[in-house]
């Protein structure tokens, strides 16, 4: 199955991350890539980095937008796994849209630890954010929560095979310790969960996190160019676990008492 993140400069602007993203969409069906993450609320931007206020966001058209997306997906068979700002129940919220090409099959899950401009603007979310496409079972976070092995435990009892974390982790100048921090976290939560981890992150100022993927061994295995619009994708492929990588497993099992 192969796994597509794509990374590009989002802005306050709906119709022009709009046609960013469908463009990446065709980048990745160019590719035969079969399921495509997205950075956090890659469609409206995030507040107050990319977008000024959330009170600009018409999210009648967030709700168009979703529904061009489904028609894209349908197109191409992609599962398609869109950063955004929903409205429901009146509550704001950080989410990442999972949309397949039946439209019964949608799944939703919104980031669940917030902090700072989080808290000022969303409300959190009570889903797992686990779910399965072609019998490979997938873990979706956002952002802050890779700081939390507590959120990447949950996918490794769920028996998670790849974690997908969608981000907006940028800033106005370099700053390599937060980035290598993060990356840091990024190699951890595959390593201790003995699962793949790909992450897409926004381009809208400097990187102070990559768009990469770790393998379950720790490997920093590709890292998409920090100031390019980039499609990253690799092919994931069931295999059996190596001795280290089985005793991590194994062990782990037995400390959590599962």
């Amino acid at each position: 199955m192969r796994f597509g993140a794509f990374q590009f400069r989002a802005n306050g602007s709906l119709a022009e991350n709009l046609c960013s993203i469908e463009r990446g969409i065709e980048i990745a069906a160019e590719r035969g890539v079969r399921f495509l993450l997205t950075q956090e609320c890659a469609l409206t931007g995030y507040p107050p980095v990319e977008l000024k206020s959330v009170s600009e966001i018409d999210f009648e058209q967030v709700n168009q937008a979703l529904e061009t997306f489904q028609g894209l997906s349908a197109k191409h068979n992609m599962v398609i796994a869109i950063g955004t700002i929903l409205m429901e129940g009146g509550n704001r919220r950080d989410s990442v849209v999972v949309i397949s090409p039946d439209p019964g099959q949608r799944h939703i899950y919104s980031k669940r630890a917030l902090w700072g401009w989080d808290l000022d603007n969303f409300v959190a979310g009570n889903s797992s954010g686990i779910l399965t496409v072609d019998s490979v079972r997938i873990g979706i976070r956002i952002c802050f929560e890779i700081r939390f092995p507590e959120c990447f435990r949950e996918l490794f009892k769920a028996n998670v095979d790849v974690a997908l974390v969608s981000l907006c982790d940028v800033a106005d100048a370099e700053n390599r310790g937060r980035y290598e921090i993060i990356q840091a976290h990024m190699i951890t939560r595959a390593v201790e969960n003995a699962f793949y981890l790909m992450s897409a992150n926004s381009i809208s100022k400097v990187q102070t996190a990559p768009t990469c993927l770790v393998t379950p061994d720790g490997e920093v295995a590709d890292v998409a160019p920090a100031t390019e619009e980039y499609l990253l994708w690799f092919e994931y492929e069931k295999e059996e676990p190596n001795f280290g990588r089985k005793g991590r497993i194994v062990v782990s099992r037995k400390l959590m008492g599962i």
